[in-house]
């Protein structure tokens, strides 16, 4: 069976990605460095997750618990991956303004890591978390492949343009191909507590207030989780019909309000929420969403769950969640 190793395993999307290679017959390898930018534990019952998927389907499932720029490369030379997906990265526009230094190292540094590492194996996919954020305010709506990039509004999205970059250089100068996927707004169950959907739940369960940005004016291209990790999917097995460094936005492909997706929140939890209108933060872009259609043509990348079910979904598991955890 093939093997692909997935970086950022204990993430969102990580997980996700890891359950569906998992479920297509495919033997996975990890590796993540657990870090605590937000709770290790939820990271750990992702973890889970992926070894019960693993035992379900009698599949291998290995995980090395490492940062990327330490030895932990040497280890996977011995293993013959048909692809490699990383995800892996520090997250958050707003910590970037804080700690950029972590920035550099875990998306630059770690993304020469693991380029080395795809170069020196000959492993011939090669697809990447680029983001929606490398836009910037100065991109005309919605968002094209075509367009320059070149006005990141925040030092995290300058990193992502940065391994855009990177990837093409490699393949000018190793003719290593690459797939970059420009993730847009992604939101389902086992998000991650720092964003929108789970703060918001958060405060509807225990009757806590939230802020709202920038006055409730941003929209956003929410993505369900199973149509990001389709795309991701796709973009591996039709890897070959793909010459060069690439990239596709992905995401559901129309804008929804602020408001609007709270008040899919409010509905699926049955809260109003108390809101508090604040300014947006630096950083902040107030529109952002895709045109998916390149994608679409090269893969046949169609999402499917529209934003009343995926937010059910979603609250659905929240409250299973922390009904069996009791946090």
């Amino acid at each position: 069976m093939p093997t692909v190793l997935i970086t950022g395993t204990a993430g969102f999307i990580g997980m996700h990605t890891s359950i569906r290679f998992l479920r297509e017959g495919w033997d996975v390898v990890g590796l993540d460095n657990l870090n605590d930018y937000y709770s290790v534990a939820l990271k750990r019952d992702r973890l889970k997750e992926i070894t019960n998927e693993a035992e379900k389907r009698t599949r291998s499932f290995e995980m090395f618990e490492a940062d990327l720029n330490s030895a932990i490369w040497e280890r996977l030379e011995s293993y013959d991956f048909e692809a490699v997906i990383h995800l892996a990265a520090q997250a958050g526009v707003r910590y970037s303004l804080e700690n950029p230094r972590a920035y550099l190292d875990s998306n630059i540094l770690g993304f020469q890591s693991v380029l080395d590492f795809t170069e020196s194996q000959s492993i011939h996919r090669f697809v990447y978390a680029s983001s929606s954020s490398v836009y910037g305010k100065s991109s005309k709506q919605p968002f094209s492949e075509s367009q320059a990039c070149n006005n990141p509004e925040s030092y995290y999205a300058a990193t992502k343009k940065a391994n855009e970059m990177m990837a093409h250089s490699y393949y000018q100068t190793k003719q290593v191909s690459s797939i970059g996927l420009r993730f847009f707004t992604v939101y389902g169950p086992w998000g991650r507590p720092d964003m929108a959907p789970y703060l918001f739940a958060n405060a509807a369960f225990r009757g806590e207030g939230i802020r709202v940005y920038n006055h409730g004016n941003q929209k956003r291209d929410f993505t369900y989780i199973d149509d990001i990790v389709e795309g991701i999917f796709l973009s591996v097995k039709e890897f070959n019909t793909v010459k060069g460094a690439e990239v596709f936005n992905i995401g559901y492909g129309s804008p929804t309000g602020l408001m609007d997706f709270i008040s899919e929140i409010e509905s699926a939890t049955g809260k109003e929420l108390k809101k508090t209108y604040i300014e947006a933060q630096l950083g902040d872009v107030e529109v952002t969403y895709a045109n998916t259609r390149k994608l679409k043509s090269t893969f046949g990348y169609s999402p499917k769950i529209g934003l009343t079910e995926g937010v059910l979904k979603f609250i659905e598991w929240f409250q299973s969640y922390h009904e069996n955890t009791d946090s």
